[in-house]
């Protein structure tokens, strides 16, 4: 398998699925530090909607009841880990009787699309201007405007979002403010649908993404900057190779691999980024389910929304891990 020896794929599997225990855990731990509980978040908000619940200590014990919260916290974790393998998620207390699994089901191809769509770019993006700021042939000008494009990794995805809608929605009314597409059309794959729903992940992943490409830049002209001085880049340029030749070649083919470690420790910050972007932009992806999860206190939806993006994660450093002695021929597992 391209120098991955047996012992080191089951090492990394190994860790893959603890990396996975070790969050399912602290995701069903946390909400159950915060004080009170759903049963009675619910039915508070049930009296401030209609003005009296009868019998509503009772109904808040029978739901207590069915939902197991009466249990002992051990026999709660033990459940939970259980449902966790048959990736059973139980049913929404916010929305009961539906269940996570279709609230996540209906939710994740957007997150999945949009994620995808900005994390390619990000990547693409990022690592094209660090190499350029490096290049001797690239303009000037050029080199002056891309560290002034880098001012907005400094802002949170958050206010990247909110400066977006102001400028292209509000101001010049160029792409929705909101949703993942217009109101009242069907989902379906005809081009008035596709169409619709690209005006409306243009603002998404760009917040995305103006917040994310400056670490790529940096990372990828510090990187540069040493394969520059290499002697294998002397020699190619002493046998008189074209300049470009020479940049794709010898200098971003050896610079991008550590850049393409990178990426798999740091995309469950972007995806952290993205759960913020969706909710300002009521994109009805993982973030917007989460944060309406929160402010009820609905745990099975964010333990098994929260579950999923781990597992994504997690999934995307193990594939990175096993395919890298295949991008790089260099390196080998085989002396472990």
């Amino acid at each position: 398998m391209g120098g991955i020896t047996v012992r080191y794929l089951v090492r990394r599997l190994g860790i893959f699925f603890l990396t996975i225990w070790i969050a399912a855990s602290l995701i069903w731990l946390i909400p159950r530090l915060a004080p009170g509980d759903p049963i009675s978040a619910m039915v508070s908000r049930m009296i401030r909607t209609s003005g009296y619940v009868e019998n509503s200590d009772k109904i808040i014990e029978g739901w207590k009841e069915r939902f197991g919260l009466n249990d002992p916290l051990p026999v709660q974790y033990v459940r939970f880990l259980g449902n966790l393998v048959t990736l059973d998620f139980g049913y929404s207390l916010a929305y009961f009787p539906t269940n996570v699994n279709q609230i996540i089901g209906q939710a994740l191809p957007w997150t999945l699309g949009l994620l995808l769509v900005a994390v390619f770019i990000t990547f693409l993006l990022g690592n094209l201007l660090g190499a350029l700021l490096v290049w001797t042939k690239t303009p000037r000008l050029m080199k002056l405007i891309i560290p002034v494009g880098m001012v907005f990794t400094s802002l949170p995805s958050i206010l990247a979002a909110i400066f977006l809608i102001y400028i292209f929605a509000f101001l010049l009314n160029w792409f929705p403010m909101r949703g993942s597409y217009e109101m009242g059309m069907q989902p379906s794959f005809s081009p008035e649908f596709i169409g619709s729903v690209i005006r409306h992940a243009i603002l998404p992943a760009s917040a995305v993404v103006i917040v994310s490409f400056g670490y790529w830049t940096l990372g990828m002209r510090g990187m540069m900057i040493t394969v520059e001085g290499e002697d294998y880049v002397q020699l190619a340029r002493a046998k008189g190779l074209a300049p470009f030749y020479v940049l794709y070649r010898y200098m971003v083919r050896n610079a991008i691999l550590p850049q393409i470690t990178a990426f798999a420790i740091t995309i469950g910050t972007l995806v952290s980024g993205q759960v913020l972007v969706e909710y300002i932009f009521t994109y009805q992806g993982m973030g917007t389910i989460i944060f309406n999860a929160i402010s009820t206190q609905d745990f099975p939806v964010i333990q098994g929304t929260s579950f999923i993006l781990i597992v994504m994660t997690a999934l995307a450093v193990l594939i990175i891990d096993l395919i890298y002695p295949l991008i790089d021929p260099r390196i080998s597992y085989q002396g472990e």
